[in-house]
């Protein structure tokens, strides 16, 4: 199938739009997280905030495996609301390292589990041109992360490392606006397997 016919499929434009709104965020954020931190004192503490993330997102990819045939739509929404109220909550408590733990916690439980889900709707909703469609995911994503390298260096360097959750939660609040209006085709509401398939399991 042609990259034209795949990428005009019905769905496969919004699940692309949300990997780069969500990837976006996540990017300006994980790319400058050390700038980000030191506004709560954390400038010595960014290897523990790292591997606070590293670990959530571990979780992150348990939880996903576990929900994403049945709960896929729920799990994805769910997932860009937590990360968009986190980000209000960077932008209104940024000095407080307790805040900023418990935020990074959330943010790599959600970052955790983007990637299977977003895959999978994406493969889900273009069928037989799934091999086309992750190759454009590959793309987006690693677009997605130059781009927030370029927006958040930006942003530091014009506004300081305070504007970070506001972007965020702009990125955050189109993604999740984006796949709640892709209820029929791109992020689906229902189990992905039927009753029988899962009980043969």
């Amino acid at each position: 199938m042609s990259l034209t016919r795949v990428f005009t499929t019905s769905g496969v434009r919004p699940v692309l739009s949300v990997v780069i709104a969500w990837m976006l965020a996540h990017n300006v954020l994980y790319t400058y997280v050390a700038p980000f931190v030191v506004q709560a004192g954390l400038s010595d503490r960014v290897d523990l905030v790292l591997l606070t993330f590293g670990v959530a997102a571990l979780l992150g990819i348990w939880i996903a495996g576990k929900l994403v045939d049945r709960y896929l739509r729920r799990a994805v929404l769910v997932s860009l609301l937590a990360f968009a109220v986190t980000s209000v909550a960077f932008g209104m408590w940024a000095d407080s390292p307790t805040v900023v733990f418990c935020g990074v916690a959330i943010w790599g439980v959600t970052f955790g589990g983007a990637a299977t889900l977003l895959q999978t709707a994406l493969a889900d909703t273009a069928g037989d041109g799934a091999d086309v469609a992750l190759s454009m995911n590959v793309v987006a994503w690693n677009g997605a992360i130059a781009g927030g390298g370029i927006v958040g260096g930006l942003l530091l360097d014009t506004w300081g490392a305070s504007s970070f959750p506001w972007a965020l939660t702009a990125f955050l609040t189109v993604g999740l606006l984006i796949a709640w209006s892709a209820k029929h085709r791109g992020f689906t509401p229902g189990a992905r397997l039927s009753t029988s398939q899962v009980s043969g399991h």
